[in-house]
């Protein structure tokens, strides 16, 4: 029976907890600012709606990379035909950085099925708070009868501070 992917997490929540993360941005800027930052002229509260702007265009830009992201994990999901849930057939390694900076995650795919399957699977990247930073879907194709085999997800972009990993969607087809 095939199975529609389903998101936990609406676009709204994806935008709530990005403003609540860059909210503590915003809060240094101002501070730093307020504290003897000036613009040329030497006008503090001309310095402080810099920064503010500066604050809210890095969070705007922060949660429409999440929404991208989730957007484009979404379409990919969706194009699996017949796909059946396996959330329980599949294991995340521990968060790495690669070569270029990106996160990322080893997933393994064991199929329990009497036939060779492949399996889509999306991994949420969030900081220690929750908050989401990425999503990606890895296919891990081909996996044989009655084994494992492993694919790495990685980041659509650099992400800073503690990353950590977590299972989403994962169908197997």
């Amino acid at each position: 029976m095939p199975l529609t992917p389903v998101h936990h997490k609406t676009r709204a929540h994806h935008k709530k907890a990005i403003r609540g993360a860059c909210g503590a941005l915003l809060a240094v800027a101002l501070l730093a600012t307020t504290a003897g930052c000036s613009d040329s002229d030497g006008d503090v509260s001309s310095g402080v709606s810099k920064a503010a702007s500066a604050a809210a265009s890095v969070q705007s830009e922060a949660a429409d990379a999440v929404d991208s992201a989730t957007a484009a994990a979404k379409k990919k999901l969706d194009e699996v035909k017949e796909g059946v849930d396996a959330k329980d057939a599949v294991t995340l390694g521990g968060v790495t950085t690669d070569g270029d900076g990106l996160s990322a995650v080893t997933v393994t795919a064991r199929n329990t099925d009497a036939s060779t399957k492949s399996f889509a699977v999306q991994v949420d990247y969030k900081d220690a708070s929750g908050n989401p930073l990425d999503t990606v879907v890895v296919t891990v194709s081909d996996v044989p009868a009655g084994q494992p085999k492993d694919a790495t997800a990685r980041s659509t972009h650099k992400l800073s501070g503690e990353v950590r990993a977590s299972l989403g969607t994962a169908l197997r087809y």
